[in-house]
């Protein structure tokens, strides 16, 4: 059934599936910035405001979606975070954005910070990533190792086709099973250049057969 939050929702699931925020969306469209924001979603009396027609036909002309696309996008299930187990704790039912599966909690062996969720490369790398998920997905970081970007308890969302630009935050799979939390620089043929927040970090770089993924970090509950 059509619904104002459905609409809505496939406005903001359209952006997040080009790498963008509403307004990034809006803005590429030729919008005003501010016309998918919160505020503009309800009336100064409460009442639910649908997006115009227009601006909903101009944001599948800049992405070059169709109709049936957007449709598809309001019927996708808006699942939230799931309490499926006795293994997951009360807090882990934060407001993640819809359509969003929660890896398990537990630190994977390997690197510590991580349940290792296999996210698909975005490399130009020929590697295999086991167990690639469909869509965005949410992690719980687990241990301080990822300060000072995240703290034991946040909960990430990496989204596998938002595209990664100079400043994003990204996580990356290493080969030796290293998880890690960067900000990224830039990638030449070779290598992926990345940088932490620590106060006079220098750059550093992989080469691509070091690196099995790197995936843009989309959302997280700080």
């Amino acid at each position: 059934m059509l619904s104002h939050e459905s609409v809505w929702t496939a406005i903001d699931r359209l952006a997040r599936d080009h790498g963008l925020s509403p307004s990034g969306l809006a803005r590429r469209a030729g919008l005003d910035p501010t016309t998918f924001n919160p505020s503009k979603r309800t009336a100064s009396d409460g009442r639910p405001r649908w997006p115009s027609m227009e601006s909903i036909s101009k944001i599948l002309s800049a992405t070059g979606a169709s109709f049936s696309e957007f449709v598809d996008l309001l019927e996708r299930r808006a699942d939230r975070l799931p309490i499926a187990s006795d293994t997951r704790r009360a807090d882990d039912a934060l407001p993640l954005p819809g359509g969003l599966s929660l890896a398990e909690t537990h630190a994977h062996p390997t690197s510590g910070f991580f349940h290792d969720g296999g996210y698909p490369e975005l490399t130009d790398w020929p590697v295999a990533a086991p167990d690639a998920p469909s869509g965005d997905t949410a992690i719980r970081v687990c241990g301080d190792a990822l300060l000072p970007l995240y703290r034991d308890g946040d909960i990430v969302v990496v989204s596998p086709a938002a595209r990664i630009r100079k400043g994003d935050r990204v996580l990356l799979r290493l080969t030796d099973g290293t998880l890690l939390a960067h900000v990224y620089e830039r990638r030449t043929r070779a290598r992926i250049h990345v940088r932490s927040l620590l106060e006079d970090a220098e750059i550093v770089s992989f080469a691509g057969p070091e690196v099995d993924w790197v995936a843009r970090i989309i959302w997280a509950s700080q």
